[in-house]
This record gives C-alpha cells, sequence and structure tokens, in this order.
C-alpha cells in the first residue's frame, strides 16, 4: 500500500515539474520510463537549471549512461545514494526507484524550501551558519559544518513541520504534530489554506463533517484556487498509516504557495498596522467582555464566548496572511510586535476558556479535565535525544502514562452519552455544541 501511494504521488509530482520542460515531458508508469535514463535527466535539468551530459539514443549502454551521467550529478551535490545502483534502476525496482525520487524531491523540493525557514525557526541551516558559528573560533567552522550538513536532513522535516503548525495554530483546535495521523482528519490541509487565501474554507462546517469529504474539499480547493496539483486522494491518507512522504511532499506545495505570494514591503507595513489596530480592539472588547460576565451563569458565560469568538474568526480572516507571514529572514520589528500581540490575545482567550471548562458542571469537569490530559500528552513532541537507549526509555514512562489515562475511557464516554442537559427548570445547564464538541474530542 505504501508503495503503491507513493509511486502515485512522486509520478504526479515529477510530471507537475516536468511541465515545465522542453519539450514537456508526462509519466506513465514512473518504474519504466525511469530506465531509460532520459526521465532522470530531464527531471533534474529542470530541478538546478543546469544542462546535464547525455547519450541521445536508447540502447542499453545509452540509458546506463545516462542514468550514471545523474547519479554522479546527484553525488556532486552531496547526496548520500545509499543502495541506489544503476543496474536496479535499469531494472526498475520498485524500492530503489522510489527511494531515488524521494532523494531528489527532498534535496530540491523540501530542504530548498526549508531553508528560507530555518533561520525564523533557529534550525542549523547551511545558509544560516555564519549566524551558527560567529564566535571568534573561527577554526572550527568547518567541522560545524559538517555536522550543520548530517542534521540538516531532520531540521528539513521540523521546520516543514513548525511551518504546517503555525499556520493551523492560527485556527484554535487544528493540532498538527507529525506527517502521518495528524493529516487524516482533513481539517490540517483546509486550515493551511485558509491561512493561506482566507475565506475559501469554513473551518466550522468540516468539524462536523467526515474525513473523506474533508480531504475531497481540501484538495479540490487546494487544485482550483491555489493552482496546487493533486498529489494525493482521500483514500491515501483517510487510512491507519498514511505515508509520510506523501504527505511531506503534498504540504511542501502549500509552503511554494506562500513562498510565491507577491507583497511589497509598503504593503507589508500598511497591514501589520491594520493587524495592530485589530488585536488591540480585540484585547480591550475581551477584557470588557470578563468584567461584564463575572456574576454570570456558565451557560450564558458560555453563550458570550461563543459570540466573541464567531466575531472574531470572521474578522481575522483578512489578516490570516499578515499574520502567519514568515520572511526568509528575521520577523521586522512591526511583525514582531504583531506576532506578541496576536499571541497574547490567544493567551487570554485560552485563559478564559480554560476558567469556563473548570465551570462545568460534575461530572463533566473531570472528563474535559482527562481530554485535556490526554490530549496534551498525545501533542507533545518526544524528545529529540542522541542516546536510544534513554530515548527508549522516556518513550516507554510515556506510553505508560497514556495507558493509565486510557483505563478510564470507557467509563468517561458512557458517563458523557448518559449526561442529562437540563436543570431542575428543565433549562439546559451545558450548551449543546460544548457536549458535541466533548464528544467528538473523545
Amino acid at each position: 500500500q505504501r508503495e503503491f501511494t507513493q509511486k502515485k504521488t512522486f509520478t504526479s509530482w515529477i510530471n507537475s515539474i516536468l511541465a515545465k520542460h522542453t519539450p514537456p515531458y508526462v509519466v506513465s508508469d514512473l518504474y519504466t520510463d525511469i530506465q531509460q535514463g532520459h526521465l532522470l535527466l530531464d527531471l533534474l535539468e529542470v530541478l538546478s537549471g543546469q544542462h546535464l551530459p547525455r547519450e541521445k539514443g536508447f540502447n542499453t549502454f545509452q540509458c546506463r549512461s545516462n542514468i550514471e551521467n545523474a547519479l554522479t550529478f546527484l553525488k556532486s551535490r552531496s547526496l548520500k545514494l545509499i543502495n541506489i545502483h544503476v543496474a536496479d534502476i535499469i531494472e526498475g525496482k520498485p524500492s530503489i526507484v522510489l527511494g531515488l525520487i524521494w532523494t531528489i524531491i527532498f534535496h530540491f523540493h523540501i530542504e530548498e524550501l526549508a531553508r528560507t525557514l530555518a533561520c525564523t525557526y533557529n534550525q542549523p541551516s547551511l545558509d544560516c551558519s555564519s549566524a551558527v558559528d560567529s564566535s571568534p573560533k573561527a577554526s572550527r567552522s568547518a567541522k560545524k559544518s559538517a555536522k550543520i550538513k548530517e542534521r540538516w536532513k531532520m531540521s528539513a522535516t521540523k521546520a516543514l513541520l513548525l511551518w504546517a503548525k503555525e499556520q493551523c495554530s492560527l485556527h484554535g483546535s487544528v493540532s498538527v504534530t507529525d506527517f502521518k495521523s495528524s493529516w487524516r482528519s482533513g481539517l490540517a490541509f483546509l486550515a493551511i489554506i485558509q491561512t493561506l487565501r482566507p475565506g475559501l474554507v469554513d473551518l466550522e462546517k468540516a468539524k462536523a463533517r467526515s474525513n473523506k469529504e474533508n480531504l475531497k474539499e481540501a484538495f479540490r480547493i487546494a487544485e482550483l484556487e491555489l493552482n496546487i496539483p493533486r498529489l494525493l486522494e482521500p483514500e491515501d491518507v483517510d487510512t491507519v498509516n498514511p505515508d509520510e512522504r506523501s504527505i511531506m511532499t503534498y504540504v511542501a506545495q502549500f509552503l511554494q504557495y506562500s513562498k510565491n505570494l507577491p507583497e511589497s514591503e509598503e504593503d507589508m507595513q500598511e497591514k501589520v498596522r491594520e493587524a495592530m489596530g485589530w488585536l488591540a480592539a480585540q484585547e480591550k472588547k475581551l477584557a470588557k467582555l470578563l468584567v461584564e460576565t463575572e456574576n454570570e451563569t456558565y451557560y450564558q458565560k458560555y453563550k458570550e464566548m461563543m459570540s466573541f469568538m464567531e466575531t472574531f474568526n470572521q474578522e481575522k480572516n483578512p489578516f490570516l496572511p499578515v499574520l502567519s507571514k514568515r520572511g526568509e529572514t528575521e520577523l521586522s520589528e512591526g511583525q514582531q510586535q504583531m506576532r506578541e500581540e496576536w499571541d497574547k490575545v490567544i493567551s487570554q482567550i485560552n485563559e478564559w476558556k480554560v476558567k469556563l471548562d473548570q465551570m462545568l458542571p460534575s461530572p463533566l469537569d473531570s472528563i474535559e479535565a482527562w481530554l485535556q490530559e490526554v490530549e496534551r500528552l498525545q501533542a507533545e513532541d518526544l524528545p529529540d535525544l542522541q542516546d536510544p537507549f534513554k530515548a527508549m526509555s522516556v518513550f516507554r514512562e510515556i506510553i505508560v502514562i497514556f495507558k493509565g489515562l486510557m483505563d478510564c475511557f470507557d467509563s468517561h464516554l458512557d458517563t458523557l452519552q448518559s449526561f442529562k442537559n437540563e436543570d431542575e427548570k428543565s433549562m439546559p445547564l451545558v450548551f449543546p455544541e460544548k457536549l458535541e464538541e466533548m464528544k467528538r474530542r473523545l
């Protein structure tokens, strides 16, 4: 299944690149078409902008020579081609062909894009190496550069993940922790689209739809409105263990789209000023609301919060592109202040939500606390430990905690489903939307 998904995704990606070749080239069967070597050379020429030596014919010697030229070029770019041999490519061995194409995608597509984020996210980019080692001990720079190259593959993945997290963080409950199950519901794709092009999706409606419906909608909008090639199908992602490489390849296209959005410095500064004014107004509005509802019932407080959040989410749409904007260098002073102000407002909203959750009538308050603990554990990044034994020990501890929490799952589910949502006057204790949200999370 994984090989099938990768073959389909990688073929679509190659075709999107080779559409820029003169003349355009369309891959019909990756394992067969790659055997002649011309496909590889065409792909590398478009990606690198260089003209590569090649044999024009198609006999065995010429095909072998073309593949050797392609591999030699990749090695000249310091790419490690482990267990990738000419004979295996000529035979069209699936695992070898897919491994080679992934190496090309990662180097020319994902790494190149992630480099633009590296300084911002404090990753050890090759382009940021001078910032990493600006100390007088310049004699160590060569050694440090070598270490940076070793770590860069991991860092490029992390930078792309951090970028995706940041786009989704602007939409509250949409959480991204990996390039696998985090994308299964389709909400993460829709959240990124909403950040890049506000108004194209309705995330609240999406939360009530099935995974397949959301994925279908996300891929359709990305293709029609953002001109992002459809590399995946819903069934590729809505599965127990989605293919990480295929999802990374697709997500990187959204980052590419964000980098291509034209924006003058003057326009950016004006949008930052507008965003700052709006955020200041939201902070005052929120503070006033907290005072006015201090002595209200839980139900009334929740109602006011829902009303505030509905307006807040509608009004933030015009500011999403500037709130999510990451430059190739450090953020300007104005952008940094804007990000701090945004974080401050979101922090105040989250504090308000926490206080409201603590006011839930029993036994919903304990179920909510349990849900938050499970979600915190799920979202927590594993420590980046070099020692595999220590890493395994930490991982086992997390599993033990998680299993302990899951012992309460059945009882919490029964309690939630049987909860009678009315007081002695037959009035609702809790907003139905809150109960539905808890059930969905559980």
